[in-house]
């Protein structure tokens, strides 16, 4: 026996409007058939919002030249050739390193590296979050106690510091340093999630299945955490754009490993050979302008998301754009 109405699985949350309650036509549809049709409305609220549009285009673009990187620029991007430091030409569009190394190249390389750390440690921060903070929640008393604490001392340390002694003691490689961005990077949401968790677990639906007696376990996944479904795709995309830009800074610093292509990486070679004080910016811009975009992009993504999922903010939203109402409304 399940508590929670599969048909609401985010309509139990922060989504559910009057607006937006299911009619009786809904409600007599098969479970399975409403939670498909609830996620596909959604999908397509999330896909009709600019600001979160904008940043799915633009996050898919890179992801898309990453992808196209062995395509792009065949061969390999750190081959240190004769044409040392040339401004942008038609040759090379984003001009060459001190090393004679095309600039567009790195970047495009580099996509794929920090990309891919970026997700993958805001997936394991977020997961580890999710297991904290559901299990902090649920069993309270003495786990909630001893698992708040370990969260706490996490939000306590200095981040920078930790990353860096942690960096510094560990192998090099891309291996270590998504340890060390998700072992530092999941307190903030287990805190958040945690929170929201607490809410949801004085409900009735979840009284209900403990009555019942529906294992632990099932009741968190199952009865919990579809409800905080919007919350946790925040802090997601939160940690995302934490693991690239903290990825970034440790290599910025010379703690990742040197011999990976990143932007990360770019940036750490381009301060090296001295572009800056010698006014080669196109050495080290593009992949600045690389990490600030995708963190934009998934800001607005995150905006997004939040302005949909939040009534305050689509009630402000209708208030301010009648015309956006009427079209919602029909």
């Amino acid at each position: 026996m399940s508590g929670t109405d599969p048909a609401a699985v985010l309509i139990g949350s922060t989504l559910t409007t009057p607006e937006s309650a299911p009619d009786a036509t809904t409600a007599t549809q098969p479970p399975e058939d409403r939670r498909q049709q609830s996620r596909r409305g959604l999908a397509r609220s999330v896909l009709r919002n600019r600001k979160s549009l904008f940043g799915f285009v633009t996050l898919a673009l890179f992801a898309g030249l990453a992808l196209l990187a062995p395509i792009l620029a065949p061969g390999d991007p750190t081959l240190i050739t004769s044409l040392g430091a040339q401004a942008p030409s038609g040759e090379h569009l984003f001009g060459t390193t001190a090393k004679g190394q095309d600039v567009l190249d790195l970047t495009l390389w580099g996509s794929r590296s920090s990309l891919m750390v970026g997700f993958v440690v805001g997936m394991g921060a977020t997961v580890l979050g999710v297991i904290v903070g559901l299990s902090s929640a649920y069993y309270a008393r003495l786990v909630d106690e001893a698992l708040s604490l370990v969260t706490n001392i996490f939000l306590l340390l200095p981040g920078l510091p930790l990353l860096v002694i942690l960096a510094a003691f560990l192998p090099p490689g891309t291996a270590t340093v998504i340890i060390v961005l998700v072992v530092t990077g999941w307190a903030g949401s287990a805190r958040v999630l945690r929170a929201q968790a607490m809410s949801i677990r004085g409900k009735d639906f979840v009284e209900a299945a403990i009555v019942t007696g529906e294992r632990a376990p099932r009741i968190m996944l199952r009865e919990i955490l579809p409800n905080m479904a919007s919350i946790v795709m925040t802090t997601f995309l939160g940690c995302v754009i934490y693991g690239i830009g903290a990825q970034a800074g440790l290599e910025f610093l010379g703690l990742g490993d040197s011999s990976v292509v990143s932007w990360g990486t770019n940036l750490y070679w381009a301060a090296n050979d001295g572009a800056l004080m010698s006014g080669h910016w196109w050495a080290f811009v593009p992949s600045g302008a690389a990490i600030a975009l995708v963190a934009f992009a998934l800001a607005l993504i995150n905006y997004g998301v939040d302005e949909i999922t939040n009534p305050r903010l689509r009630t402000t939203r209708r208030r301010r754009d009648p015309k956006s109402a009427t079209e919602e409304a029909r």
